[in-house]
């Protein structure tokens, strides 16, 4: 039998573990077995329950005290990374096997870990040998995405974490229970976005014509190309959380041995689904 993962990466404060608690939540109400392991050995504080805690093997404040080492929470963050990905044995028996594994692996925020670091490459590879079928789950801050040149660097954020780890993604805006009406409008435009509208609107704000011609190229290519789409999710709103979730079972073919059905919109209608659901919102 398969197992079933989704890795939820980010920027520090996008929501990571409050979206690994809502699916826990959502899912239980639905009555699926859904687990969560905890990769930040930064980690603080959590609401949800874990059947493997990355703290119990290495803490990031216990390598910053050791005077041998002297690292800096950032560099301790990742000298807790490479040591993890040094004892994958750990994490293999924190798992066990239990038929139709689905887990949520709640990752932490460092960019380099996405980028030029090959740790959670090694990751993904080991969970794909032990049998599991992964997802990267990429969360941006809906409340940093309403200007262009803000939603364009967090475009190259997802893609860097898409490229490196060669994994299906799907790119989620968080937090959009705490934008306002107005602001819940003006986001609309980002979640299907036509990138040669965002040139326009970023060359009105960049001064420099190298910097312009730049963000027109980038936009081109990620235009072009269509790689990177958003779905909206509001904790509070069940059909929200819901719409994300068949998203990523349909990616990662969850429960494909049974009665398979796929997400209830389809991509080419998924923006009318978005559509009502910020009519909604407005209507409320």
């Amino acid at each position: 039998m398969p197992r079933y993962a989704q890795l939820v990466m980010g920027p520090a404060g996008s929501g990571k573990s409050t979206y690994c608690s809502t699916m826990v939540q959502h899912c239980e109400a639905l009555g699926r077995s859904v687990q969560v392991v905890n990769l930040d050995p930064a980690a603080e504080l959590f609401n949800y329950p874990v059947m493997a805690d990355i703290r119990e093997l290495i803490e990031v404040d216990d390598v910053m005290e050791d005077e041998s080492l002297r690292f800096g929470p950032n560099g301790g963050l990742v000298f807790c990374m490479e040591y993890f990905a040094n004892n994958f044995n750990w994490l293999e028996e924190s798992l066990g096997h239990v038929e139709d594994d689905y887990i949520l692996f709640d990752c932490p925020g460092q960019i380099e870990l996405y980028t030029h670091l090959p740790v959670m490459k090694q990751l993904v590879e080991q969970l794909q040998q032990w049998e599991f079928r992964v997802c990267g789950v990429f969360l941006v801050d809906s409340q940093f995405m309403v200007e262009s040149f803000k939603f364009i660097s967090g475009i190259l954020a997802a893609l860097s974490a898409m490229i490196s780890l060669e994994i299906p993604q799907i790119n989620i805006m968080t937090k959009m229970d705490l934008l306002s009406k107005k602001a819940k409008k003006e986001i609309e435009k980002y979640l299907d976005p036509d990138m040669y509208s965002m040139i326009e609107d970023s060359t009105n704000i960049l001064k420099s014509k190298m910097f312009k011609k730049l963000t027109k190229s980038i936009c081109g290519v990620i235009d072009d190309y269509g790689m990177v789409r958003f779905l909206p999710f509001d904790r509070s709103d069940e059909e929200s959380i819901s719409i994300v979730l068949q998203h990523i079972d349909f990616t990662i073919q969850y429960g494909e041995d049974l009665e398979f059905k796929e997400p209830k919109e389809c991509e080419e209608d998924k923006s009318a689904l978005v559509d009502e659901y910020f009519q909604d919102r407005v209507d409320e």
